[in-house]
Formats: structure tokens, C-alpha cells, sequence
């Protein structure tokens, strides 16, 4: 009995200190600080590592910050960054795609025969191709739901099949070459924003972090809830406009913002709200956490399993028709190699979390930036591709172990 009134007095005693920290402007560095003491680290493993790569790739060689060179980075990040969007829905639930490198690939022959090869409108042949994407989610979707077989069995079959149905469609020739001179390919190697749209398109993530913070704000206070001081928020919030705005100014002194990199941060950015603000991205979280205990409190787990694979097939689809554009040709060799495997990567070294119930869009933007940097940097050092695969999958490896720690210490500070 005493030992129970030391525990709630203990907690008492916590819940005073973290409403005192709240109510000063340090309150901020203090709430930070307990998240990562209960094992919510957030995303400051993937900056950390994005700050480490940095500073040992420019020591080794300058050209690495160069403008030009952050660019071409950022065109490279958001092919793979959309398949990776799709890998966030479906670890969400605790599940795996494995065809997704073999979707994109798919989507890329769709386009280059029914575009180039059959003269459809291009905006045909990318419908036809996101209609077979969602297809084939929904299929994966009623394996799972209606016979049970795990998402590694279906999609592993479903990159075999989807690998010999490209193979197929290309034909002997085995590779179809997009008109260089076509918007779709324009986008996806040359685009880039006006100076002045990307300057005030940077500005836009500290305005809304400041009013969904005084949002907040007003809403905790309307029930007499600790919150976060209005100097901490617009400071913040400054910090934030700030970092942007010098992002958009290095990179304007090369080539520019690419529209496909904005393209992939609005994707991010809707789909983050999705998961945040709706019914359905709570469903999400509900059953990746618990299908059951989600079950049992009324939720469609089925439609939320059609809804991941869907969505996952889906973006796996924008991301190989991208890819053909910033290639400007669709072949046998799209969508294999490390595509798969990097898109997996990237969501993991991002912050999803491979248990179910855990993590966000912005992962998938965090994660994809990190191989690229790596995959960028050796390049430029004329490394061999075999370092970068180890280089990667070692980093893979670090970030699930850290995952799992992290989980380990919020299941026993939830013990505790």
C-alpha cells in the first residue's frame, strides 16, 4: 500500500514539474527532453544522421554543398520518395510491400507503350496506369482479409508476377525512349520553381505552425489545460521560416527548387494531415496498434487494410511514372535493383516504426534524403556501388535498433 502511494505521489510530483516547465519558455527544451527519456525520439535520430553525413561528405569532398549539386540531389529524392509515402500506409498497419519496385516498373512500360509506342494522350496512359496500381492493391488487400495470407507471401508473389507482366508489355526491345522535349519529361529533369514562388512557398510551414499552434493554444486553455507559451510558438515558428528561407536561397543559387521535389512535399504533407487530422489516419494508428482491440471498438479493419495496400500500390505508381521522366525511358531495368529496398529503407531510417501503430509521412521525406545523400556523396567520391549498398543497409540497421530500444523504454515507462 505504501509502496502504491509512493508510485502515484512520484507521478503527481512529475506532472507538476512538466506543467511548471509549460508554463516558461523553457518549457519547450524540457517537454523535449521527457519525450526522449520515454522513448519518444521523434525524428531526431534521422537529423542527427543528416547533419553527420553532411559534415564527413563535404570534408571529403567541398562539391558535395555545392548548389548544383544539392539539387540534382533533390530531383533524385523524390522518385523513391513516393514509393516510400506508399510504405509508410502499410508499416503503419505492421505489414510490407515487397512489389513495390516492381509496380513502379510496371507503371513505367504502361506509359512508354500506350504513350510513345500506341500514341495515347499522356493523360491516358498515367490514368490507366494509376487504375492498375489500385487494382493491384486491392487484390493484395483480399488475400490478407479474405484468406488470411500474410502481406510478405502476397506481395513477394506479387513481385514476381508484376516483374514478368513488364517484361512482357516492353517486348523484345526492351527499352522505350520518352520525348525529351514533353512536359512529363521536362518535370522531371529540368522544372524548377521561380525565385519568388519557392521564396514564399518556404514561408508557409512557420505560418501554419503558428496558427495550429494557436489553435492549441486556445483549446487547452478553454479547459483550464497547461500550454505552450506564445513566446515559445512564434519562436519557433521563426526558427522554422528561417531555416527554410536560407534552404531556398542556397538553392536558388544554383538551378532552383524542383517542382517534382515540391510535388513530393505536398504528397508528404497531405498524406501527414491524413494520418494526423482525419478518422481515417486515427483508424490507422488504432489497428496498427492493436487490429483487435481496433475491431472490437467498431472500426472497419478490412476497409483500412484496402485503403493501405491501395494507396501504397498507388504512389508505388506515381513513383515509377516519375522515374520515367527523370530518366526519359522506360525499360527493363526500371523499378529493380536497390528501388525496392531503398523505398523500405527510407520510411525505417525515417522513424516508421516496422511494429504497426507508429510514425509519419515526414518520414518517408526524412528517410529518402538520407540514401540519396549517401547514395550522392559516394558517388562524387567515385566509390564503388558495393560500399554504398553496406553503407545503407548499415544505417538500416541502426535505425531499427533504435526503434526497438525506443519502443523497449516506452513500454516500461508505461510499466512504470
Amino acid at each position: 500500500m505504501n509502496t502504491i502511494s509512493k508510485k502515484r505521489r512520484a507521478a503527481l510530483d512529475r506532472s507538476d514539474e512538466r506543467v511548471h516547465h509549460d508554463e516558461s519558455l523553457s518549457g519547450v527544451f524540457h517537454s523535449f527532453v521527457d519525450r526522449i527519456k520515454t522513448g519518444d525520439l521523434g525524428m531526431l535520430p534521422v537529423v542527427l544522421g543528416l547533419i553527420l553525413i553532411s559534415t564527413v561528405f563535404s570534408i571529403l569532398n567541398p562539391v558535395y554543398l555545392a548548389p548544383n549539386n544539392l539539387v540534382n540531389l533533390l530531383f533524385d529524392c523524390a522518385t523513391i520518395g513516393f514509393i516510400s509515402l506508399g510504405i509508410v500506409c502499410v508499416l503503419m498497419l505492421g505489414e510490407i510491400d515487397l512489389s513495390v519496385g516492381s509496380m513502379s516498373g510496371l507503371s513505367s512500360a504502361i506509359i512508354g507503350v500506350l504513350w510513345v509506342n500506341l500514341g495515347w494522350p499522356i493523360a491516358g496512359a498515367i490514368a490507366v496506369a494509376l487504375v492498375m496500381g489500385a487494382v493491384v492493391g486491392m487484390i493484395y488487400a483480399q488475400l490478407y482479409n479474405r484468406l488470411g495470407m500474410p502481406s510478405f507471401v502476397a506481395t513477394l508473389a506479387g513481385l514476381l508476377a508484376l516483374l514478368g507482366m513488364q517484361l512482357y508489355i516492353l517486348g523484345p526491345s526492351g527499352s522505350i525512349n520518352l520525348p525529351y522535349i514533353s512536359p512529363l519529361v521536362r518535370f522531371g529533369q529540368v522544372m524548377v520553381m521561380p525565385d519568388w514562388f519557392a521564396y514564399l512557398v518556404a514561408v508557409l510551414p512557420g505560418v501554419a505552425m503558428a496558427i495550429q499552434g494557436l489553435r492549441t493554444r486556445n483549446r487547452r486553455e478553454k479547459v483550464d489545460l497547461s500550454s505552450e507559451p506564445m513566446g515559445a510558438l512564434f519562436i519557433r515558428a521563426i526558427l522554422l521560416t528561417v531555416v527554410f528561407e536560407f534552404a531556398v536561397f542556397y538553392l536558388n543559387l544554383g538551378r532552383g527548387v524542383p517542382w517534382i521535389f515540391g510535388l513530393f512535399v505536398v504528397f508528404t504533407v497531405l498524406l501527414n494531415y491524413a494520418l494526423k487530422r482525419t478518422k481515417w489516419g486515427r483508424s490507422m494508428f488504432a489497428v496498427g496498434g492493436n487490429r483487435e482491440a481496433a475491431r472490437r471498438s467498431g472500426i472497419n479493419v478490412r476497409a483500412i487494410y484496402i485503403s493501405a495496400f491501395m494507396l501504397c500500390s498507388t504512389l508505388a505508381t506515381l513513383g515509377g511514372i516519375l522515374a520515367a521522366s527523370r530518366l526519359a525511358s522506360a525499360s527493363q531495368q526500371a523499378g529493380t535493383g536497390d528501388v525496392n529496398l531503398n523505398a523500405i529503407a527510407a520510411a525505417v531510417i525515417g522513424g516508421t516504426s516496422l511494429f504497426g501503430g507508429r510514425g509519419n509521412a515526414y518520414s518517408a521525406l526524412l528517410g529518402i534524403i538520407v540514401i540519396q545523400s549517401i547514395s550522392n556523396g559516394l558517388t562524387l567520391l567515385n566509390l564503388p556501388s558495393s560500399l554504398r549498398y553496406m553503407i545503407t543497409g548499415g544505417v538500416l540497421a541502426i535505425a531499427v535498433i533504435v526503434d526497438s530500444l525506443a519502443r523497449r523504454s516506452r513500454v516500461n515507462h508505461g510499466r512504470a
